[in-house]
């Protein structure tokens, strides 16, 4: 059933959610590197798949009756996360990056795919010089996403100025709040900006904002876990998980 509900898109890459072309622009990658990246848009997950039962994973007892399924386990997250180190390292191995992590729900996505990229650099002849930053984003109220985008730790980012800057997030829904962090990154005249991004929400109201590096497209879905929250609850979830009704009125602010 899960390999029927999983499949790899083909499509085309349309770039960093309406960056000027400069800013993207670099002879990092070879021909060939870049055209295997335009073919890997993430691993899509279609309408009609409901997740695993709860019965087949182990999860905190505290969240029982609080979710529906789990959605990707979280072996399946890190095989897909393994992969993402290894385009990244194909595209800009050997080059100098700063990582810039989108706190709170991006940080575990980022600690482990550093950690692949990390691996990679010790066995293979490419090796990746990273420096590691934080800047926070918030959009959310409830399971709504929201106009008023606060971003905190992104006041002084001089260091990304003529660096190449991977930013990397946990998802991207509506592509509104990666576009206000776009825009606001460019401000400080990086050289190249690509962003990575654990989920890509399918929504009506997207603005066209597909990342460089994506590795799960999901139907729109209110998932938790995996550092995902719902209210600053489930980030102790290992798996990717759908919150049931009762676990949004439980946690409810």
């Amino acid at each position: 059933a899960a390999a029927a509900s999983l499949s790899s898109s083909q499509a085309v890459s349309v770039g960093v959610c309406g960056i000027p072309d400069r800013a993207l622009k670099s002879n990092m990658a070879d021909s060939d590197a870049a055209a295997t990246l335009k073919k890997d848009t993430g691993i899509v997950i279609k309408d009609d798949w409901s997740g695993y039962s709860l019965d087949l994973f182990a999860y905190p007892e505290h969240y029982f009756e609080d979710l529906k399924s789990v959605y990707i386990p979280h072996g399946v997250i890190m095989d897909r996360t393994e992969r993402l180190a290894r385009n990244i390292m194909d595209d800009i191995g050997d080059h100098d990056i700063v990582v810039l992590c989108v706190l709170k729900g991006g940080y575990k996505f980022c600690a482990d795919l550093v950690e692949f990229i990390k691996v990679l650099s010790r066995n293979s002849n490419k090796s990746l010089l990273m420096r590691v930053d934080f800047i926070r984003l918030k959009s959310y109220c409830n399971d709504q996403s929201t106009q008023d985008i606060q971003i905190t730790g992104g006041e002084d980012l001089s260091l990304l100025s003529g660096k190449n800057v991977l930013i990397v997030e946990a998802i991207v829904d509506t592509g509104k709040t990666m576009q206000a962090l776009l825009k606001h990154v460019e401000g400080f005249k990086p050289k190249m900006v690509k962003v990575a991004s654990l989920l890509v929400k399918r929504v009506p109201a997207a603005v066209g904002c597909h990342p460089d590096y994506v590795g799960f497209e999901i139907p729109n879905q209110f998932v938790v876990g995996y550092a995902l929250d719902y209210n600053e609850y489930f980030r102790d979830l290992n798996h990717i998980c759908v919150i049931s009704e009762e676990g949004k009125i439980k946690y409810k602010v």
